[in-house]
């Protein structure tokens, strides 16, 4: 069966840790000045992979705080999963020069020839898919282009492609708290696709909830606002999965 992993999330702007109320721009709100020491005291807690978005990458179209993602990778010592802004080969090229372990494409992952291309340079171990919705419509450029496209319909095109994994995300639950869109992780999990469940999971009955899905193809769970809020600790998110998984 599936292993599932808890990953802690990361998201970059401005070069502090911030985290968004359903994917706005304008409602950023600082959690920590020092994404470095963050990162590390996630790894001290057990975390065994980080998750890492460049949301100034994500609203500019390429990435822009390489150089701190590489900065979290050394001090950190653990696998980076990271995305934010990769529309192009240099840019996924910079991102593994950077030290991650597996990049996110959302926008270009519905360029064929683009994904394509990828897929055969660095193999769908290393490239996952990022799914954002809002609703059952797929998001881009950062969540802020509406697409006209059924997530799952999308998802479904994805895995005849080559992909294997994808982050889904119901941006219209992400950062509010309100427990996970279980029916969307379903959906796009019907594909065949290996998921990361993200948007809304708060506690630790939401991560023993996910971790129980790995049958359907739930591979884990992306923990922002509530770590950082203080619904959940890392050790109880983790204990959760563990205790699923037995």
């Amino acid at each position: 069966m599936t292993r599932f992993t808890v990953w802690p999330a990361i998201d970059l702007r401005g070069r502090q840790c911030v985290r968004l109320v359903q994917g706005d721009p304008d409602q950023a709100e600082v959690f920590a000045r020092d994404p470095v020491a963050v990162a590390c005291r996630f790894a001290a807690e057990g975390a065994t992979a980080l998750h890492v978005v460049d949301l100034d990458g994500a609203f500019a179209g390429r990435p822009r705080q390489l150089d701190l993602v590489a900065d979290i990778v050394r001090a950190a010592a653990v696998p980076v999963q990271f995305g934010g802004g990769l529309r192009s080969e240099r840019d996924v090229e910079a991102a593994f020069e950077a030290g991650v372990a597996r990049v996110v494409l959302g926008t270009r992952a519905l360029d064929p020839s683009f994904l394509e291309g990828m897929l055969q340079r660095w193999g769908p171990d290393r490239l996952l898919a990022g799914l954002d919705a809002r609703g059952e419509e797929l998001a881009v450029a950062g969540w802020q282009e509406r697409t006209g496209l059924d997530a799952a319909a999308a998802a479904a095109r994805l895995r005849a492609a080559g992909v294997e994994s994808a982050v889904y995300t119901q941006v219209q639950r992400d950062g509010m708290l309100a427990g996970p869109d279980l029916e969307g992780i379903r959906r796009i999990a019907a594909s065949g696709l290996q998921v990361i469940a993200s948007g809304g999971v708060t506690t630790a009955e939401d991560i023993r909830t996910l971790s129980a899905m790995r049958s359907q193809g739930v591979c884990g769970a992306i923990l922002g606002r509530a770590l950082y809020a203080g619904r959940v600790t890392l050790a109880e998110a983790l204990a959760a999965a563990a205790f699923a998984a037995g």
